[in-house]
């Protein structure tokens, strides 16, 4: 796990400069040495900064040579088979003089005898690189097929100070002397919609991300560079369900333990100490429990509690832990350290971020980080194995509800909405003492809620993006809004085959996983240097999942069946079984006590107006009608929040950087 930045392209002043300060800009990506490489001649530089995870000699600094002379690299993130790979290679006559055994060195060794493409489909890991090819000069990039780390990219600037810059976050960019900082207003609008920015978009005009499973390819010379997928989680959706596998319930468990047991082993592959995060649900759970069924020590565990139970899973974190034989490590935080983490989340995603999630995650990497460099995690269980209440909604209710005509539907939806969430709350606490554990919720209120939009959708795909969005009319509240077509509204991919169920997984894979909960964890994470492993992305994991039918993800009402099953052979039933949470904070009632003043700083309606990037009038009647208690806006006002966070540190940036920035309304 490292962070690379680098330029292609006209550089204006000392160009190693240039590359030292693009890679002191994030450098807690990598703490354990900085590299330096440029060609000027090609104009091009890269620039490195290590978190040495395997191999810790110099052997495995970067920007790397290949063994051939023709490529250089500067890498980030992990390949876990890459000592297979090595074998593969001596087997196929290829055997260069191995200077350590860092998977950089492999990946170089793998590219110079089977080509980009044949090195990255022979590879299983993660990661983002940059590459350039001496023989042919041409600059490549590369990410990994589930979108697990970040890579932006972009032309800067026009005619003889054009430069195309590109880094593992925006603020190796800023640092180019080309950089312009213009921010996107459809970046902006999708941004209050989502609660993130959504690939291929970034917040500044003419930066993109990089899509997952992609390759760029940009010549010397050349205007425009060439993107093709050489993996789409798309495709491997529709290859599933045109041929599932036909498995009963006992071989499919068998199948998938065996499977994901062999993915955790690859990932607990290092020459640091390594952990794991554990919040007792089902999917941390099977990750901490194939990981201690296959090590010689307790595995060291980490979870985070919380005083408002609605909100805290550490008992069942130590319970889990417990059973296992874990060494757990867990941190009770008090609201106001929760909130001291808020001033710090604007420099940590430097681009706006809104899901709240983002507090709770740095807290536990944080903690992590005291005792280990590498903690694998549980995400992607939901998205591969039908475990959001979304997915067990539109396999059931939505189905019957669909059939109605959609006047009575949207009728009953207003009868819903007319009661607000904090009222439904009420009521469900007075009814839960008489309903079974399994039918209770989590503030039941917002769910109500958005089950009334379930009611008023026209589609799959339309209440697919009701549930997703936060800010309905996002363009009416960004001054020049209007939203840009995209995978969620106007450009779905096909899907064919897949059923409503299945098709909102896919969904869910293909924008919010790697948009929303890779790039949190990742820039949490790596804000205190630790690396993050994902088990359940595995691309043979991710590639058996959906071959599995959905009548073995959910049944009966019941998500994540299999996987529960798998589950059930470590860890007792009752130690896990509870009402699905997220990993959130009380955001809700902090903005209308502890938060108050602040927020109200932030949003005063002359600052929105001077500004000039909302619209005050909508910002201010969420805010009046949070106060007041008539509506929960807390996930509308808190994107408002934090791009307001993220405009005070741009502005900070824009003064810092080399030379003077534009900033357009546009």
């Amino acid at each position: 796990m490292c962070g690379l930045a680098g330029y292609l392209g006209a550089t204006s002043g000392d160009r190693q400069e240039v590359l030292a300060r693009m890679a002191a800009s994030i450098g807690h990506r990598g703490p354990d040495g900085t590299g330096l490489w440029r060609d000027d001649e090609a104009a091009i530089g890269f620039a490195h900064n290590r978190l040495a995870i395997v191999d810790l000699s110099p052997a495995g600094d970067q920007p790397m040579t290949s063994p051939s002379g023709r490529w250089v690299i500067a890498y980030n993130g992990e390949i876990y088979n890459h000592m297979d790979l090595r074998r593969e290679l001596e087997v196929d006559g290829f055997v260069p003089g191995w200077r350590g055994h860092s998977d950089t060195e492999t990946l170089l060794a793998a590219i110079d005898r089977w080509g980009v493409a044949g090195a990255l489909g022979r590879a299983i890991g993660m990661f983002a690189f940059a590459l350039w090819d001496k023989a042919e000069r041409r600059l490549i990039l590369a990410r990994d097929r589930l979108g697990e780390k970040p890579l932006y990219y972009g032309w800067q600037r026009s005619g003889g100070n054009r430069a195309f810059l590109f880094g593992s976050e925006l603020k190796a960019l800023r640092r180019h002397p080309a950089f312009e900082g213009e921010i996107d207003r459809q970046a902006l609008t999708a941004f209050l919609r989502l609660n993130y920015v959504p690939a291929p978009l970034s917040i500044y005009r003419g930066i993109a991300k990089l899509p997952p499973g992609s390759i760029l390819t940009l010549a010397a010379g050349a205007d425009e560079p060439a993107i093709h997928s050489y993996w789409s989680g798309a495709e491997v959706a529709e290859r599933g369900a045109a041929d599932p596998l036909r498995l009963g319930p006992d071989e499919a468990t068998d199948a998938l333990e065996a499977l994901l047991k062999d993915a955790v082993a690859q990932q607990m592959v290092a020459d640091v100490p390594l952990g794991a995060f554990l919040s007792g649900g089902v999917d941390s759970s099977t990750v901490v429990a194939l990981m201690q069924a296959q090590s010689s020590r307790p595995v060291k565990t980490f979870s985070i509690g919380f005083s408002e139970e609605a909100y805290n899973e550490a008992h069942q974190a130590k319970a889990v832990a417990a059973h296992l034989g874990t060494d757990h490590s867990e941190l009770y935080v008090s609201p106001a350290d929760a909130m001291a983490v808020i001033p710090r989340l604007a420099g940590m995603y430097d681009e706006p971020f809104a899901d709240s999630s983002q507090i709770p995650t740095f807290l536990v990497s944080q903690l992590a980080r005291r005792d280990v460099t590498v903690s694998l995690s549980g995400d992607a269980g939901d998205e591969l194995f039908g475990g959001y209440n979304r997915h067990r909604m539109v396999a059931g209710p939505w189905r019957r509800l669909s059939r109605i005509p959609r006047p009575l539907r949207g009728a009953a939806a207003r009868g819903l909405r007319a009661v607000s969430p904090e009222r439904w709350n009420r009521v469900a606490a007075a009814l839960d003492p008489l309903l079974p554990r399994a039918a209770r919720m989590r503030l039941p209120g917002e769910k109500i809620h958005k089950a009334a939009g379930v009611l008023a959708s026209r589609s799959v795909d339309d209440l697919y993006l009701g549930l997703v969005s936060f800010w309905r009319d996002p363009a009416s509240a960004v001054r020049g809004g209007s939203e840009v077509a995209g995978a969620l509204n106007g450009l779905a991919p096909r899907l064919a085959g897949l059923n409503d169920a299945e098709r909102m997984m896919a969904l869910d894979m293909l924008t919010y996983l790697p948009d929303d909960i890779l790039a949190k964890v990742d820039r949490a994470a790596m804000s205190v240097s630790l690396e993050t492993r994902v088990p359940f992305l595995d691309h043979r994991v991710v590639e058996l999942a959906w071959r599995l039918p959905i009548e073995l993800k959910i049944r009966n009402g019941e998500t994540k069946w299999l996987l529960r099953r798998v589950l059930d052979r470590h860890v007792p039933r009752a130690l896990v079984d509870r009402p699905k949470m997220g990993f959130g904070v009380p955001i809700d009632s902090w903005l209308r006590g502890p938060l108050r003043d602040w927020a109200e700083g932030l949003l005063a309606e002359g600052r929105l107006a001077g500004e000039g990037h909302f619209e005050a009038a909508p910002i201010r009647a969420a805010w009046d009608a949070h106060q007041k208690g008539s509506a929960n806006m807390q996930h509308h006002l808190w994107s408002v929040l934090m791009f307001q966070m993220w405009l005070d540190a741009d502005k900070s940036e824009a003064a810092a950087a080399p030379s003077p920035r534009r900033r357009s309304a546009a």
